[in-house]
């Protein structure tokens, strides 16, 4: 190395925050965050979920309370996940002009008209055997094709209510076709779709599964979701849903899988591409953070950093009133 080099490296290491921040070259914002909301009609108020720390299941006034909160701090945009009063095999409910999600979306949207509402569509919160479709009469096994026309029904009523963006999350095959055809039948044709085109079969969803009381009753998900070893398989599947026609693309948990969001993104350059930082994911650092084995903020936001530089356009993420608060304590 030149002596030239040398002095450069030397002068970058010494540099002042104030110069290290102006060469920046990975920033989040809270612009770039998508806030997870657990929305119920069972009981009002908020009741907390143990395994998740700081996250709660809302009524429709405290959803719309937390939406609020959240839009202040510069947050674009809520993820609504519902859970049902009662459920069945069907999972009838989830499309419910009344249900859970399509009063949040009406009442979000009557107070806050600008604020970005994305809702889950899939049925493993209202099934009662916890899997995101239709179960076969004779095994564990999805009924792939047969569940189609009922997403379609959930996202137009979603729709219907208000919802700006529906974001199918059961990895099912064909999904994002079935739902464009039915929202555009239904006149939705600017309702955009947030597919969650990469959804690993992953065991960083149990407090998820906690808060939604969606985890499976007998089998498990993992003749739909994907293989957690696989990668190539991961740029196939989004490239299959641009193709379905999906606005927004998802990979999903975010830190194992910071190459699969980097190839994705190489993948399918054209579409945003969103990552979930999942409730595992938040778990173990609230945890740790706890325990004292780290200061949480800076964790955090070393954390959501990375999944940017990886590729990420969007991150969902718990975090993301306390990431948007320090932002803004810090004038960033």
């Amino acid at each position: 190395m030149s002596n030239t080099h040398l002095l450069i490296r030397m002068r970058r290491r010494r540099a002042s925050l104030g110069i290290r921040s102006m060469v920046r070259e990975t920033r989040v914002l809270a612009a770039d965050l998508i806030y997870p909301l657990f929305v119920t009609k069972n009981a009002p108020g908020r009741e907390a979920i143990a395994s998740l720390p700081g996250i709660a299941r809302l009524g429709t006034e405290d959803a719309v309370r937390e939406a609020a909160r959240a839009y202040e701090l510069g947050i674009p945009a809520v993820l609504l996940f519902g859970i049902p009063r009662t459920k069945d095999p069907k999972g009838v409910q989830a499309s419910f002009a009344e249900g859970a999600v399509q009063s949040s979306v009406r009442a979000i949207k009557k107070e806050l008209p600008s604020l970005v509402v994305i809702t889950d569509v899939c049925l493993c919160s209202y099934t009662d055997h916890g899997h995101c479709g239709l179960l076969s009469h004779t095994s564990d096994y999805v009924r792939n094709d047969a569940t189609l026309p009922i997403l379609g029904r959930i996202a137009r009523s979603h729709a219907d209510a208000g919802a700006d963006i529906v974001a199918p999350s059961g990895m099912l095959d064909g999904m994002v076709l079935a739902i464009r055809h039915a929202l555009d039948d239904a006149g939705h044709a600017r309702t955009s779709i947030m597919s969650y085109s990469v959804k690993f079969a992953s065991a960083f969803y149990g407090p998820f599964r906690d808060a939604a009381d969606g985890a499976p009753k007998r089998g498990d998900r993992k003749t739909y979701q994907m293989d957690p070893t696989n990668g190539s398989e991961a740029e196939r599947e989004a490239a299959l849903d641009a193709a379905e026609g999906a606005d927004f693309l998802m990979v999903k948990p975010a830190l194992p899988y910071l190459d699969v969001i980097r190839r994705v993104k190489q993948a399918c350059p054209g579409l945003p591409l969103a990552a979930y930082n999942v409730s595992g994911e938040y778990a173990m650092v609230k945890a740790a953070a706890a325990a004292g084995v780290w200061e949480e903020k800076a964790a955090v936001q070393e954390i959501l950093t990375g999944i940017r530089r990886a590729g990420a356009d969007l991150i969902i993420t718990y975090h993301a009133p306390d990431v948007a608060q320090w932002l803004k304590d810090s004038g960033g």
